[in-house]
């Protein structure tokens, strides 16, 4: 399985901006798929997930009410809706996937239990 992240660039303060994920390769089969970021210089900190199977969205506290996370299964595409951007958004954005139910969400927001990842696309936040 493969993922291909796209969607980055240069926005303003306040701007939005959609970011896509798509999934190719073998039957993707994948239980949820997320979002991180990783800033220059921090490590990469979880944005938000989604379950597939039921559509239930999961987000960091920094982005919640900002950001939404939407699926198209027919497509084995995930977006990320990136609304209300801030400076401190900048970073290199990934998707990453896990064919692994966790019944709890806490373990979604962690870089270990997802499989496959992403290469990442840059969103820079700039006037």
């Amino acid at each position: 399985v493969q993922l291909q992240a796209s969607g980055g660039g240069l926005v303003q303060p306040g701007g939005s901006l959609r970011l896509s994920c798509v999934a190719s390769g073998r039957s993707f089969s994948a239980y949820a798929v997320a979002w991180f970021r990783q800033a220059p210089g921090k490590e990469r900190e979880f944005v938000g997930a989604i379950r597939r199977s039921s559509g239930s969205t999961y987000y960091a506290d920094s982005v919640k009410g900002r950001f939404t996370i939407s699926g198209d299964s027919a497509k084995n595409t995930v977006f990320l809706q990136m609304s209300s951007l801030k400076l401190e958004d900048t970073a290199v954005y990934y998707c990453a996937a896990t064919s692994t139910y966790y019944s709890s969400y806490y373990y979604l927001g962690e870089v270990s239990s997802y499989d496959y990842w992403g290469q990442g696309t840059l969103v820079t936040v700039s006037s």
